[in-house]
């Protein structure tokens, strides 16, 4: 099973947008994200994202640039300072292919706790729009396969 963690785009401050959707450049940015992800030939069957409109924006691109006939879904345990170790446990269940698009300080605690297994926060950064792949070993051991920004993105 690979996992696949992406931090939303670059968001509108509250003052110009109360829902802080995302930025032209977090569009662009999240749009190279995705054709990464199609140019890889990344396909799963379930995207999650928190209820926060960013992350809906971000998920929607990636559904869209990955052709996947799978619905994205809204889910609660994803949202900034939420207990990582929900959807550790849920993803240590799960058999198929799966993308989470969440926030910080949530996707480095869960990044830490699939490395080591401890819900460290300082192990990683993630930048927007940024992605990691896990590939699970065994039992709910996890490799990280690569990481990658849209910076690092031709």
């Amino acid at each position: 099973m690979f996992l696949y963690l992406v931090r939303h785009g670059e968001a509108k401050n509250k003052n110009e947008d109360p829902l802080q959707g995302l930025t032209d450049k977090g569009i662009r940015d999240v749009n190279k994200t995705a054709r990464y992800l199609a140019e890889q030939r990344v396909k799963v069957t379930r995207i999650f994202h928190s209820g926060k409109l960013r992350a809906f924006q971000t998920a929607q691109i990636i559904a869209d640039a990955m052709g996947t006939d799978y619905p994205i879904t809204e889910t609660d345990g994803l949202a900034p300072t939420d207990d990582p170790g929900i959807w550790y446990e849920r993803i240590c269940e799960m058999n198929c292919d799966t993308l989470l698009v969440g926030h910080l300080p949530y996707l480095n605690i869960l990044f830490a706790l699939l490395l080591s297994g401890t819900q460290g926060n300082g192990l990683v950064g993630f930048e927007t729009g940024e992605t990691a792949c896990f590939e699970r070993a065994q039992d709910c051991r996890w490799e990280l396969k690569w990481k990658t920004s849209p910076e690092m993105i031709k």
